[in-house]
């Protein structure tokens, strides 16, 4: 089978992610023969609409800038020119009933036009907040919600209508073989009702009607079902939350719950999420290019206010005031004039295309075969009898049930429902990832998962549980464990108030996080984990001291950068002076310091030999899996605005080492990885040795791994870095960059299928460039989760685990699938192209007696000597050849004229078994412990492999005697006889077909090992589709035998029927016992050996 999958490869191959639109235009020109085009490419990205949709973005991004330009040129105009006028906007009976006092259009145009002459006239900031009656510090009141969203409008965008059930009915429809099938069931049913007369003149083409209304029913059901839950998962993607203030508390409410008046509160990797008014904040650059075009940053201060929704906080934190939402906003217009460009297709959805596309070639073939073999005998038949100038009504009954067998072929050959077999195994696992914490963003991640072969991972809320505590502080040249109630008593027993007050005052104003009034007045610390811990502790401290650190008040802030890995902040001391604290990782920050407090508060110089010592305590904290922070501060008399903190003269106060537990079953899964061929690698920008105890702890550094930091990785050359990646299981320090680089090379060098964590705004580009990007749900910014594939919602690498194994289960249920299906399509193929050939050889039969009566009659003379049923002849070679006749009389004599064992209700029936009801028990189930035994599938691996094929080849063969047997000894071997035998043993043969394929779908459950009960029981979806076949199948033959052309059977011909497909389990446990030679290469790339055979197999 090299010519197919060189096929596959050649044309329908393509990458997991990124494809170019050259490639995902070649597939589709590949696909040839698409029996319904609306159905078969409903779930791939509309390229067209995805054009139109860039090109009219570009153009909205055009026009955006060529208005603000324009408005500012008015503008400036406006100042010069006396009398210009402004737009007026009325301020309605019902704005001011509400309590507000500036029209909704008129505040809106403010932000979006940049219009700094209208907001100086409605008195700046503080005067729009008090025109629609919100504070800063209180917020907006929940009781007016209601009313400012009647006045000031939802934020919502209007969106394309989600599509009824009727239009899936109608997609159904569109498949062109059921159109040309009802089409000829009509004129069935009209020839039959001229000729037979009602009611029994119709009964074929009713049959033929309601099995295609049946088939359209079911399948429009499976596919609303999907849409369900691709709908369902699109709102969970779309779910935004943000931090606002109301009624004088923090809350965390959806972007769809915002309103006019809401004072947000944005930080890095925030998307903003509607247009507002800057009110105050730190170094806020905001990303407009989704809406100018522009890569340049825009910075926010109080002379440029105003912020975008749709664009994005590069830097810093700030609060904003909403001022409009949903289709008054630049972003809601430009969303709502979108037209859904629809999602990449995946790689097994392009492959299985082409399966289905070489195979559909090979029925249509197939197909146009049987109807000239059937043509042709029909023809010769009829011009050797009554001639072919008369014709009758029959004739074209005849020649209409000839085509239809021709086309329901088609039906069956094409297995149209591959392709889609992917997307509902794709939702179904979708659906059950989400209820175990992942949501899956785009459909090619979750199967890709399941060939992830190195999964590059944070430590820090990933392997941890991100409940940071501050289990030690040195300070003073003191190291104490502060775990306990009496940590304010010991540290006061070793340092004197005043080291005690500098500490404080740089926990305090140093710090990201803050304090929040929840609705119950309780007090909550808010802020990123590590922030949280060192702020806790801050006030675990602080009891009654009253230090200057209440005194003091902030000029400057630096927000945490993962490149700098520190954060800054400068204050003004009530002397008149300046202060800077600057915390960070602890190498960065000792390196900026030369001077340290000493136990009375005094900043002394720092010696070599202090030096050390502060190392080996860094170092020690770092061993006891601590995380470590130090704090520092330096006094200044004068600053630059726009220059950065300083990098040197600082004194050193304290260094904090920060607890961080490892999971509970973090272990066990990175195990369930080095099992499954999965290298686990740890990028953290950790201290070494802190990553080192953790990796450890989790069992990721082993004997064999090493574990580099990132400036040493950094100043590698290619040719080293080959040598060195396969070993590196730890990168400590490490920059967002570094795990660029190493994704990129693991790709690249290695042809590494990598999934990679993040959570910070830098880690976008690694989770872009990554096979899988997977972004952390809870400590994770908007940005980094727009560029992943996978959101982590609980941030729990075990979670990761469970992805990768639902994409192995995922590959694994449509290998099942594609297995049971192709053995449906080469046994009816088979069958019916052999009967139709062999009901034509009747062709060479009457030519044959024709030739032979020609010779043998004027052997006939009175005087007989021989004969033959009946017939006497004079000699034996006269004798002879009568009986060559009666042979092949009796050789021929099961194939009434345009008889095929399998019509086109039983076909129809039988394609609705293997594709709908057979993608629903197959391509969902489950998966299991063995799939992570495993290793992966590398790029380029056959999908139909060897295996595969030795069980469809073995199976076929077993169907295609069992059913030959039937169709020609049947009725001698079972002793069949009366007027009905053909029909009681042409049901017989569809009865056994259809058992053959029920017991088939379980064989198919296990490709390799013998027991294919194992779970099975425990698939309530399985058990339950494979009891509807065989309950709808017994309905079928027993009732429904004048529209499906079966007669009833006794018990002991279904249990025939039953016996004969059971046997093809037996027949897959033999086959299973071949051996095969493995598609895999016994060198795993990732050093890991496949596992041995054994009992485990069976």
């Amino acid at each position: 089978m090299e010519w197919l999958e060189k096929n596959l490869q050649d044309n329908f191959d393509l990458p997991p992610k990124h494809p170019s639109d050259e490639a995902l235009r070649r597939w589709r020109s590949a696909v040839s023969f698409v029996k319904n085009r609306r159905r078969r490419f409903r779930m791939v990205a509309d390229l067209d609409s995805r054009s139109q949709n860039e090109t009219k973005r570009r153009s909205l991004q055009e026009n955006f800038r060529n208005l603000r330009v324009a408005f500012f040129v008015h503008q400036a105009a406006a100042t010069l020119i006396d009398g210009a006028k402004n737009k007026e906007y009325r301020v309605t009976e019902d704005i001011r009933n509400a309590g507000f006092s500036i029209n909704p259009d008129e505040l809106a145009s403010i932000t979006s036009k940049h219009d700094v002459k209208a907001l100086r006239m409605h008195g700046e900031v503080d005067g729009i907040s008090k025109k629609i009656r919100s504070t800063f510090g209180r917020g907006i009141s929940v009781s007016d919600l209601e009313t400012r969203q009647g006045i000031y409008g939802v934020n919502r965008y209007t969106e394309k209508p989600a599509r009824s059930f009727w239009m899936f009915v109608w997609d159904a429809l569109q498949d062109m073989t059921l159109i040309i099938l009802m089409v000829c069931a009509l004129i069935s049913a009209v020839v039959g009702l001229a000729s037979e007369g009602f009611p029994k003149g119709m009964y074929d083409g009713l049959g033929i009607i309601l099995s295609i209304l049946l088939v359209v029913m079911v399948t429009a059901i499976s596919d609303y079902r999907q849409s369900l839950q691709f709908k369902e998962l699109d709102n969970e993607k779309k779910k935004i939350f943000i931090h606002v203030t109301r009624d004088g508390s923090r809350q965390k409410i959806s972007i769809y719950d915002l309103v006019v008046g809401d004072i947000v509160h944005l930080s890095i990797g925030d998307q903003v999420p509607a247009d507002g008014l800057y009110i105050h904040g730190y170094s806020l650059l905001i990303d407009e290019s989704s809406l100018t075009g522009e890569s340049d940053p825009v910075y926010i201060s109080q002379d440029k206010p105003f912020i975008l929704a749709g664009t994005k906080v590069q830097d810093g934190s700030a609060k904003m005031m909403v001022t409009a939402v949903g289709m008054r906003t630049e972003w809601g217009r430009l969303m709502s004039t979108l037209s859904e460009g629809g999602e990449d297709e995946t790689p097994l959805q392009v492959k299985l295309n082409g399966v289905a596309t070489i195979i559909g070639k090979i029925g249509l073939l197939f197909a146009t075969l049987t109807f000239v073999v059937l043509m042709v005998r029909f023809l010769i038949e009829k011009g050797l009898t009554v001639g072919l100038s008369k014709w009758y009504s029959t004739d074209a009954l005849t020649i209409v049930n000839y085509f239809a067998t021709a086309v329901t072929i088609i039906v069956v050959a094409v297995p149209e429902g591959l392709p889609l077999a992917v997307t509902l195994s794709l939702a179904f696992a979708m659906k059950k990832l989400m209820n175990d914490k992942a949501l899956v963003r785009h459909l090619s991640a979750c199967e890709t998962m399941g060939s992830a072969g190195t999964i590059c991972t944070d430590k820090t809320g990933t392997l941890t549980t991100n409940h940071m505590v501050v289990d030690k502080i040195w300070i003073s040249e003191v190291s104490k464990s502060v775990i306990g109630n009496n940590t304010l008593q010991d540290l006061n027993s070793v340092i004197s108030s005043t080291t005690l007050g500098l500490l404080l005052q740089g926990i305090f104003e140093n710090t990201s996080a803050e304090v929040v009034k929840e609705k119950d007045d309780t007090q909550t610390v808010l802020g990123t984990p590590t922030e949280r811990a060192i702020l806790e502790f801050g006030l675990k401290l602080q009891g009654g001291h009253n230090g200057e650190d209440m005194t003091c008040t902030k000029v400057k802030v630096e927000p945490f950068n993962s490149v700098k890995k520190k954060m800054a902040v400068l204050v003004s001391l009530p002397n008149g002076t300046h202060r800077w604290f600057s915390k960070g990782a602890s190498e960065i920050i000792v390196q900026m310091c030369d001077r340290m407090v000493d136990a009375d508060g005094n900043s002394v110089p720092l010696s070599e030999a202090q030096r050390k010592n502060i190392l080996d305590i860094i170092h020690s904290f770092a061993s006891d899996a601590l995380r470590t922070l130090c704090l520092a501060y330096k006094e200044v008399d004068d600053f630059n605005e726009n220059s950065d903190s300083p990098t040197d003269g600082f004194t050193l106060i304290s260094i904090f080492g920060i607890k961080d537990p490892v999971r509970p079953g973090v272990k066990d899964a990175v195990k369930a990885c080095m099992s499954a061929g999965i290298i686990v690698r740890m990028v953290t920008g950790d201290n070494i040795n802190t990553a080192k105890a953790i990796a450890k702890e989790c069992g990721i550094l082993t004997d064999d791994g090493i574990a580099i930091e990132g400036p040493d990785f950094r100043s590698k050359s290619p040719e080293e870095m080959r040598d060195l990646i396969p070993k590196i299981r730890v990168m400590a320090r490490s920059l967002p960059l570094d795990k660029h680089t190493l994704v990129t090379n693991l790709r690249g060098m290695f042809h590494e299928v990598v999934a990679v964590t993040g959570d910070g705004t830098n880690d976008a580009p690694a989770l872009h460039e990554a096979d899988i990007g997977l972004a952390m749900g809870i400590a994770g910014t908007e940005v980094a989760k727009e560029s992943a594939d996978v959101i982590v919602l609980d941030d729990n690498f075990t979670t990761i685990i469970n992805v990768a194994r639902w994409g192995r289960a995922v590959y694994i249920n449509i290998q099942k699938f594609v297995q049971f299906q192709l053995t449906v399509n080469i046994v009816a193929l088979v069958i019916n192209f052999v009967s139709a050939c062999i009901t034509g050889a009747g062709v060479i039969y009457i030519l044959f007696y024709s030739i032979c009566a020609s010779m043998v009659v004027p052997l006939v003379i009175p005087d007989i000597h021989y004969s033959v049923n009946n017939t006497f002849f004079l000699n034996e070679r006269a004798r002879d050849c009568a009986y060559f006749i009666d042979i092949v009389n009796n050789t021929f004599e099961f194939c009434s004229p345009g008889s095929a064992p399998l019509t086109a209700v039983q076909l129809l029936w039988v394609n609705m078994i293997m594709d709908t009801l057979g993608a629903l028990a197959l391509a969902t189930e489950p998966p299991n412990d063995d799939m992570m035994k495993r290793p992966p599938v590398r790029r380029g691996e056959n999908f139909i492999t060897k295996v595969m094929w030795r069980n469809i080849i073995g199976q076929s063969l077993y169907q295609l005697v069992v059913l030959g047997t039937l169709m020609f000894g049947g009725e001698q071997l079972l002793n069949i006889k009366g007027a009905d035998s053909k029909s009681v043993i042409n049901t017989l043969i569809f009865n056994s077909f259809v058992f053959c394929q029920v017991f088939n779908e379980i064989n198919s459950r296990e490709m390799q090992k013998i027991n294919v009960f194992r779970g099975m029981f425990s698939n309530w979806l399985f058990i339950g589709i494979i009891a509807v076949t065989v309950a709808f199948q017994v309905v079928i033959i027993e009732f429904l035998g004048t529209f499906a052309s079966t007669v009833p059977l006794n018990w002991q011909l279904w249990l025939v029927s039953v016996g004969l497909g059971s046997i093809s389990l037996i027949v897959g446990a033999i086959l299973k016992c071949i051996p095969v030679k493995s598609d895999e290469n016994p060198s795993s790339p990732n050093g890991y050996l496949p596992l041995s055979s054994g009992p485990d197999n069976i």
